[in-house]
């Protein structure tokens, strides 16, 4: 079976594809594809395009395990919130090319990111779980709380409001948008200018300017966990 993510280098730039011919799922599997492909960024010391297939960047974790629960779900969930403080940490600048929807994790996975550029078109941003009955999980509303504005950011979660492209960059989800036909070169371009940084001293900086925000991630992941997580 094909991976649904692929990983190509060229230059200093790292390209990681989320493709599985669907939604792009966040599936466990899906997850560690990506942390696998992190890993390898992280060692080629190169910076990041994370991207999705066309039309769609993500459209949340898997939702039939997410409903059906237990302790897959729980990993599911964890894996997820993890991922995204692994990007918001990550040491090298991570752009973000969102191809099309980005939906529930997926737009948390957008937020994770350092400069997220959109693709032009009838897509939807949007935290949907208030709509779909589900609570939003406490690292959800942190990963959200950082990035957006105040007045968004109550819209966005407690109203699970659908955001086109471009009221996503008024919104804070999204920095910039693109034709759909350009959004990857885009990001690969901006990514080949960030490559010219200090990246240790970006590496610094990130963490030294979101350690709060951090903080309140890996908090709130541990309580949606003892919260949810049954007991041994």
């Amino acid at each position: 079976m094909e991976t649904p993510v692929t990983y190509g280098l060229v230059d200093s730039v790292a390209t990681i594809t989320m493709d599985d011919g669907k939604v792009n799922a966040l599936s466990l599997a899906m997850l560690g594809e990506l942390n696998g492909a992190l890993d390898r960024a992280a060692a080629d010391g190169a910076v990041v395009v994370l991207t999705g297939r066309e039309g769609v960047f993500s459209a949340g974790f898997d939702l039939p395990v997410l409903r059906a629960g237990g302790p897959e779900a729980l990993d599911m969930l964890r894996a997820g919130f993890e991922l995204s403080a692994r990007v918001l940490s990550f040491p090298t600048p991570v752009l973000i090319a969102c191809t099309g929807h980005a939906i529930a994790m997926g737009v948390f996975l957008v937020l994770s990111g350092d400069y997220r550029i959109g693709a032009a078109g009838p897509y939807k941003i949007t935290a949907n779980e208030v709509a779909i009955g589900l609570t939003m999980p406490r690292a959800a509303v942190e990963i959200c709380r950082q990035r957006l504005t105040p007045s968004h950011f109550n819209r966005a979660v407690a109203l699970a409001e659908v955001f086109s492209p471009d009221d996503a960059v008024t919104a804070g989800f999204l920095d910039r948008v693109a034709p759909a036909s350009e959004v990857r070169d885009t990001a690969r371009l901006v990514a080949n200018e960030l490559s010219k940084l200090d990246l240790d001293a970006h590496a610094r900086t990130k963490l030294r300017m979101r350690a709060a925000a951090l903080d309140s991630i890996r908090a709130a992941i541990k309580a949606d966990d003892l919260e949810l997580r049954p007991s041994a």
